[in-house]
Order: C-alpha cells, then sequence, then structure tokens
C-alpha cells in the first residue's frame, strides 16, 4: 500500500504552508502586527498627571523644610525639619487644626451622606414613576448643575440670615444637602441599572414602593451611590466659599477657611508659612484614604453586578 499518503501530522501543515491552523480556510492571516503605541494621547496623558502631581510633590517636599530654609534652599531639595513642622502645628493655638481637620470630617462626611440618599431617591423616583412635570422639573435641576456654587452664595447667606442659622454648622450643611449633579448622577444610574420588570414583580407580590427601593433598587445603584458619595465628600471637603461666607468663630471652620486665615497671619509672620503647607500635605491624606477604600467596595460592586443575569 505504498501508494497511499501518510496522514499529517498536527503542526505540520501550518509549518509547510505558514498558515495559522485555527485561521479560516482561505483566508491568509499575514504577518503579525506589532502593536503601535499611541504617543500623542500617551504623551497628553503623562503631561496631565505631571500637571496634576507637580504640586502635591512639591508640598510634600517642603512640608519637609524648616521656615528658613523654604526660602533658601532648591525647591525640590528636601529637609529634614517634618517632625518639627507637625509638632509646631499641632501646639498652634492648642491644637485648632485639628479641630479644623474635624469640622472637615463632619461637614464632608454627614453632607456626603444626606447628599447620597436625597440623589438616590430624587434620582429613583425621576427614572420609575411617571407623573405630570417629571421632565420640567429634571430640566430645572440640570440648571443647577450649570450654574456656579460662587453665584448662589450670596443669595443662600441671604435667606439664612433671614432664618438667623448664620455662623451655625447647619448653615453649611444645608446647602450642601441637595446636589443637582447628584440627582442627574442617581437618574442615570438608575434607569440602566433597574429593570422595570423587578419594580412590577416586587409591586405583584405585595412589596410597598420603599421596600421595593430598599430591597431591590438601592443595592442594584449601589456603584453609583458610591460614585455619589465620592463626589460630594470631595467637593464639599475643598469647599471654601460657603463657609467663608457662613461661619465667622474660626472654632467651626473647616480645614479650607481655616488655612486661609493662617495664610493671611503667615503675610506677618513668615515662620507661619511652614504651618499652612504641612496642614495643606495633612488635608490630602483622608481624600487618598477615602479614594483607596471606597475604590475597593467600587470594584466589588461593579463585579458583582457583571456576573448576575
Amino acid at each position: 500500500m505504498s501508494g497511499l499518503a501518510a496522514p499529517p501530522q498536527p503542526g505540520k501543515e501550518a509549518t509547510a504552508t505558514g498558515r495559522n491552523p485555527g485561521a479560516a480556510p482561505g483566508v491568509s492571516p499575514g504577518p503579525a502586527r506589532p502593536r503601535r503605541v499611541a504617543l500623542l494621547p500617551t504623551a497628553a496623558l503623562i503631561l496631565g498627571a505631571l500637571y496634576c502631581l507637580l504640586p502635591v510633590a512639591w508640598v510634600l517636599v517642603a512640608s519637609t523644610k524648616s521656615g528658613a530654609d523654604l526660602f533658601s534652599t532648591s525647591t525640590f531639595l528636601p529637609g529634614d525639619g517634618f517632625g518639627d513642622n507637625l509638632a509646631d502645628l499641632s501646639a498652634y493655638r492648642d491644637g485648632i487644626y485639628w479641630r479644623w481637620m474635624g469640622n472637615s470630617l463632619f461637614y464632608a462626611g454627614l453632607g456626603a451622606v444626606l447628599s447620597t440618599i436625597v440623589s438616590a431617591l430624587a434620582g429613583y423616583a425621576l427614572a420609575v414613576y411617571r407623573f405630570p412635570g417629571r421632565e420640567a422639573f429634571f430640566n430645572v435641576i440640570l440648571t443647577g448643575v450649570l450654574m456656579p456654587p460662587v453665584i448662589l452664595a450670596i443669595p443662600q447667606y441671604l435667606l439664612l440670615a433671614q432664618a438667623d442659622m448664620t455662623d451655625n454648622r447647619l448653615s453649611v450643611l444645608l446647602p450642601l444637602i441637595l446636589s443637582p449633579y447628584g440627582v442627574y448622577l442617581g437618574r442615570i444610574y438608575a434607569e440602566a441599572a433597574i429593570p422595570m420588570e423587578l419594580v412590577e414583580a416586587g409591586r405583584m407580590d405585595g412589596a410597598g414602593e420603599w421596600r421595593i427601593f430598599l430591597r431591590i433598587a438601592a443595592p442594584m445603584m449601589s456603584p453609583g451611590l458610591v460614585t455619589i458619595f465620592l463626589f460630594q465628600f470631595v467637593a464639599i471637603w475643598n469647599n471654601f466659599l460657603l463657609p467663608f461666607i457662613m461661619l465667622g468663630d474660626d472654632e467651626k471652620f473647616p480645614m479650607t477657611v481655616g488655612l486661609f486665615t493662617l495664610l493671611k497671619q503667615g503675610a506677618g509672620q513668615p515662620s507661619l508659612y511652614t504651618l499652612v503647607i504641612t496642614g495643606a500635605l495633612l488635608a490630602i491624606v483622608p481624600l487618598i484614604a477615602l479614594f483607596l477604600v471606597i475604590q475597593r467596595f467600587w470594584s466589588l460592586d461593579l463585579l458583582s453586578g457583571a456576573v448576575k443575569s
């Protein structure tokens, strides 16, 4: 039986023809193309990262310098005075800096939680319920997204002054509870994440609207709510104008206003500049910690939602 050809062995045909055995018949895949790096987008991202991180690097280095070295040494040459600067900052006016830090945590933490709850309820209602004037109401909220907070600060102060609520912690919290951007995100995410079939099924099973929201809607909206909380926390933590206008007692100042007053005093006492820089560095730490913690829950929520059918 010498006229019978031996069957081709695996891999031999691909070697002989130079084609990938998994390729479609009659179609030549050609040589493998090298991966091309998008130079322009990569360069733009690197420049953006440097633009954002360079001031942080300067604050990190400057916080290690003493008052004399701050203006006499090279910009990015570190010193050995961070411990002394931290001790001086803690001792300044019996540790008022840490009261400012506590006030900022109170305003940002409680304000972000309340704002997230309001945004979740309003976004869910606008996404699920049909009622007259729904779109008009939503459009009015969207105008608040386009309105700069600077424009609203003075009217808010006048309104709260009429209610005799200025120089009060509530005067800082109340205007921050309603976030137009948070309501917008809440509606967009509720529409994308909550199937109306589940809502109707819950109603047919006899569940009330609050039960449906708490047991069905809120868990599905959790990644979006984490995003709203993070945005609101950062916005309130960095807020300056509203507490600057509302508050007169420096014991109630948040971090931003407290450091501003300390910077103004540094014009007459240059030694206070090191305290301002050290305080600004410490003010970044809670934001970094919050982002790292929330990012873990954020990823878990997204992965858990991805495997659900």
